[in-house]
């Protein structure tokens, strides 16, 4: 959704919520989970421990950029036999895909909700991702590192587009994503 309740979409006068910079992710609040359905009756859930991202706000809506890594290696689905395997060539290959990346290309909407347009690299397949993303608003943490930006994003991916067929019929197709993730005020001049 791209609309705040009074209907308006964010225009290039709109004011941005969050101040301009480069916004460092805060590792320690933020984290890339998933869920893809198994055998076709119910969900398996991981996560992805090794991220690094960076929120960059200029001036103006077309001004933001995100970009993020994952290290593929890093899967947790709660049992380490099936994460081995998983890394494991004849099916996510780590050795082959170590890292998964994300850029934005377009941030749309105003509020809360917003819309972010971007690629999404695995391996050498390139495919457009587009995620749904909540502003959870500013927060200062005690200690005063800096004020913080909370946001949710979440999406899906298909994964025969990017070359991930491998278990037809014992993973799911679609594989849902959901990204919540904390960036650091940078600091005043």
């Amino acid at each position: 959704m791209t609309n705040d309740i009074s209907g308006t979409t964010a225009t290039p006068t709109t004011p941005l919520p969050i101040a301009p910079g480069r916004w460092a992710m805060d590792p320690f609040h933020s984290a890339v989970n998933f869920a893809v359905r198994h055998l076709g009756i119910a969900k398996v859930r991981g996560r992805f421990g090794g991220v690094r991202a960076e929120l960059f706000v200029g001036e103006r809506v077309e001004d933001v950029r995100v970009s993020a890594t994952v290290d593929l290696a890093s899967i947790d689905t709660g049992n380490a036999d099936r994460d081995a395997h998983v890394r494991a060539s004849d099916l996510l290959d780590v050795a082959k895909r170590p890292t998964m990346a994300y850029r934005s290309t377009r941030v749309s909407g105003e509020g809360e909700d917003w819309t972010m347009e971007g690629e999404l690299t695995i391996g050498d397949v390139t495919r457009p991702v587009t995620l749904a993303v909540e502003f959870g608003g500013l927060g200062s943490m005690p200690g005063g590192d800096g004020r913080h930006a909370g946001f949710e994003a979440t999406g899906e991916i298909r994964r025969s587009e990017f070359g991930l067929d491998f278990a037809p019929g014992l993973l799911g197709e679609v594989v849902k994503i959901q990204l919540d993730m904390q960036f650091v005020e940078p600091a005043a001049a």
